[in-house]
């Protein structure tokens, strides 16, 4: 049997390619970022970058919405992420002193641990990196970024979830110290 090759090829657009592995980089980036995340300290990329936003607060307690801001996330992920660090006792949920309608998020002396020994994640590179563009350019890459993904038919008005965290419960549970949670 012989085979045809098409005869309409042509050659990919170098720009396409580049924008391409681009996203490849940051992806993988991420991915790797997340994998040492759980080999070093046994939480996700997603949360360890949560728990750094909350050490940075320096001793105060935040609520969802300012964590949300933080971690430029939106409230409704943010709280998936935080949801999980508060079974594994990572993170307390106390009402506030000031706002009794609101929750104060703070870091359990086992997260102070864990982010002892835990590496800087993909997530805290990307934003300093974005953060040092010059103001216009960060608009234009924004505005760029959101034609993208209205071009691809993603659903309009759909929450992204924080990086590589999956809104379902996490199968692989670990306890605080990174071993795996026992399943009764």
């Amino acid at each position: 049997m012989k085979t045809t090759l098409a005869k309409s090829w042509t050659p990919p657009n170098a720009a396409t390619r580049t924008v391409l592995d681009g996203l490849r980089r940051l992806v993988q980036i991420l991915r790797i970022s997340g994998r040492e995340a759980e080999r070093i300290v046994g939480v996700s990329g997603a949360q360890l970058f949560v728990l750094s936003k909350l050490a940075a607060a320096r001793g105060c307690a935040l609520s969802i919405n300012q964590l949300a801001a933080r971690t430029h996330t939106h409230q409704s992920s943010v709280s998936v992420v935080v949801s999980r660090l508060v079974e594994r006792g990572l993170v307390k949920r106390e009402r506030s002193e000031s706002d009794g309608r609101l929750r104060a998020l703070s870091l359990t002396p086992a997260a102070q641990m864990l982010l002892n020994k835990a590496p800087q994640t993909a997530q805290d590179r990307i934003v300093t990196a974005v953060d040092a563009m010059p103001a216009v350019r960060r608009r234009q890459l924004a505005e760029l970024l959101s034609e993208l993904v209205q071009q691809t038919g993603a659903p309009a008005g759909a929450t992204p979830q924080m990086f590589l965290e999956s809104a379902e419960s996490n199968p692989r549970k670990r306890s605080a110290h990174g071993r795996r949670a026992s399943r009764s």
